[in-house]
């Protein structure tokens, strides 16, 4: 490793919110890809997998063609998202301010706080899990406290030091993955059970739901991670690195959890994994698995910090959030996380799943909005600096044309949604067949594209207050 690279990573990132500057500027999509296969290589995803098998009771097969299908859906918008980052050199909620406006933006940025610290407090739980089932006796309390606290040293130093880890995390989880994946293979309890189950094609939708929304999660913060790449040559490489990364370990750890489901429907999937692996390399994977997601949660509160300075900054005319406020934010985040992870420790896997399922309703509107956009309304053309103007400048305070597509978007979904606590009467027709998030993503893209080439003041909501003055930011 130069001097350079380690002076990088070992150095307090002064950038937050602002845009990205050229000298700044580093990266390749290779390095994206370990990033993202890094993210993924947590129990959280093995833990998800697991629901194919055992809450929606698909057998083997159907199970793992669901989670292709989902993930190579799901991808494909992830990815656009992740594009934008070079071009942009913004966080990507922040540039939601091109669609929605200085303030509206901030609807769609307080959900994504909360799916970042929902996903913190989900990787915790499953990491004390993973833990508890190598040393029994141990306190889960005290394991989350210290997840949380080691995911928090990790993301007070910032970008350069999160991508190294999760790069690490990628070759070392990746490897324990591979072993893992041999031991399901050699077990008679995987074969004797791999047609077990029953097909449905409520539960075969649902699972292809639950891998796109698994994608789709990650759009509102790929971009935080593409932004350092150069600006001429990096989206390219910000798509393909994001998306293989992204796909093919999410895929793999869940056919890998679809798999111990099949094998040890009746236990724990974590405790299901140890007992795969054997006694020395159980406790090897499982303790991998466990610093890997402590230590790859500093991604999710990293982004979800970025959100929080966004939120903040929108009400605070001129401020520039500096190293300090990234570093309190995230403590305060971290806080939050563990506190609930604390509380929600228990029945954990079908909260969680309901947890998903609420999270994709909300997530499609947005995504599909940005992708038209930036994709076919403003051909990736944006003023970033109107976005740090507190009137917005020509984006304005609120885009009400934008806000309106967003709630409908959410509306037109309620009588396609099937979930474990509410079945709209559409759904209900199609045999419990969950196709809202298909529902949200084709009105939203559709309506808001119609309204932009209609409705001029849609795409260009210019308050009366604006002007072509310099922020503070850019001073």
């Amino acid at each position: 490793m130069s001097d350079l690279a380690k002076n990088r990573l070992f150095a307090i990132e002064k950038e937050s919110i602002g845009p990205i500057p050229a000298h700044e500027r580093h990266g390749s999509g290779k390095q994206l890809f370990a990033i993202w296969m890094g993210m993924n290589m947590t129990p959280l995803t093995v833990v998800t997998g697991a629901t194919a098998t055992t809450l929606l009771d698909l057998p083997f097969l159907p199970a793992a063609l669901a989670i292709l299908l989902g993930h190579a859906i799901g991808g494909i918008g992830m990815a656009l998202h992740a594009a934008q980052g070079p071009v942009l050199g913004i966080p990507q909620m922040l540039q939601a301010r091109g669609q929605f406006g200085t303030k509206g933006a901030n609807l769609v940025v307080v959900i994504a706080i909360l799916m970042f610290v929902g996903y913190f407090a989900s990787n915790l739980v499953v990491s004390s899990a993973s833990v508890r089932a190598i040393i029994p006796q141990s306190n889960p309390s005290a394991i989350i406290i210290a997840c949380a606290a080691l995911s928090f040293v990790i993301a007070a130093f910032g970008y350069n030091l999160i991508r190294k880890v999760t790069e690490i995390s990628a070759y070392v989880v990746g490897a324990l993955a591979v072993i893992a994946f041999a031991a399901l293979l050699g077990t008679p309890e995987f074969w004797g059970n791999v047609l077990v189950g029953e097909f449905s094609w409520s539960g075969f939708c649902a699972m292809v739901a639950i891998g796109v929304v698994w994608q789709l999660a990650y759009a509102p913060y790929v971009s935080d991670y593409s932004r350092y790449m150069p600006r001429d040559s990096g989206a390219r490489g910000a798509f393909w690195g994001t998306y293989l990364g992204c796909v093919v370990s999410s895929v793999l750890l869940m056919l890998l959890g679809a798999g111990v489901g099949v094998a040890y429907a009746n236990l724990e999937t974590m405790s299901a994994m140890s007992a795969i692996a054997g006694p020395f390399f159980g406790y090897l994977i499982l303790f991998g698995f466990a610093l890997a997601a402590a230590a790859g949660n500093s991604v999710n509160v990293y982004c979800s910090t970025l959100c929080l300075l966004t939120l903040v900054e929108t009400f605070r005319t001129g401020w520039r959030p500096a190293a300090k406020h990234r570093i309190a934010g995230s403590a305060l985040l971290h806080v939050i996380g563990a506190v609930l992870a604390l509380a929600a420790a228990t029945s954990f896997a079908s909260s969680y799943f309901s947890f998903l399922s609420i999270l994709l309703y909300l997530l499609i509107p947005w995504s599909a909005i940005n992708l038209v956009d930036y994709y076919l309304v403003r051909a990736g053309s944006y003023a970033v600096n109107d976005f740090y103007l507190p009137s917005g400048g020509r984006y304005g305070s609120w885009n009400r044309w934008a806000l309106a597509v967003f709630v409908l978007g959410v509306v037109v979904q309620i009588p396609f949604m099937s979930t474990a606590f509410y079945a709209g009467p559409a759904a209900e027709v199609l045999g419990g067949i969950d196709i809202a998030w298909l529902v949200g993503l084709l009105f939203s893209g559709i309506a808001y594209l119609a309204i932009c080439r209609k409705v001029p003041s849609a795409v260009h909501a210019i308050a009366e207050t604006a002007t072509s003055t310099t922020p503070d930011w850019e001073k």
